[in-house]
């Protein structure tokens, strides 16, 4: 890779579950002009009092490795790990789809869900939303065969990601 090609990066950050933590993450993109494609974040060790923050950023490799050394100075950060370098990773995304049409466009809309492994978790008469969680390109995928079918509403989280086998981002 060039020095000025760009890339992907998938960025897990473990951090204390505190107020303001988030802001201050996202404060460190803004101030220096990166941009952020996606952005997830949850509690996942009450005990600990840990969370883990998402971040999907784009970047030379130069740049990413600047978010990844500013992000591990920053206090309360446990942990920073660019999953997209450091070996096999899984990712995915959660979106809620809502289709509104009648006749052959639902049982179009139906069919597509199906091929898509998407779920039905609401319906009426004249919509449905569909459920769906993979990666995020499968979930472009069928929002694009859906527009022409009544594509109405897509509510989606960001990227959420885990290394695969044995390795771990424990605090």
């Amino acid at each position: 890779m060039t020095d000025n090609a760009t890339r992907t990066a998938t960025i897990a950050v473990l951090v204390e579950n505190e107020a303001g933590i988030l802001a201050r993450v996202v404060g460190l993109f803004s101030g220096r002009g990166y941009n952020i494609e996606s952005l997830t974040v949850a509690a996942v060790d009450e005990e600990k009092r840990l969370s883990r923050i998402t971040v999907v950023t784009t970047g030379t490799d130069m740049v990413i490795e600047q978010i990844k050394a500013q992000l591990d100075r920053l206090v309360p950060v446990h942990r920073v790990a660019d999953l997209s370098q450091e070996g096999p990773h899984l990712v995915r995304e959660l979106a809620l789809i809502k289709v509104v049409g009648r006749g052959e466009h639902r049982v179009e809309a139906l069919r597509l869900a199906d091929a898509f492994r998407a779920r039905v978790v609401d319906a009426t008469t004249e919509s449905f939303v569909f459920e769906m969680t993979g990666a995020g390109e499968k979930i472009d995928a069928l929002c694009a065969l859906m527009r022409p079918l009544g594509l109405a509403e897509i509510s989606r989280t960001g990227a959420v990601a885990i290394a695969r086998g044995t390795s771990h981002m424990a605090a």
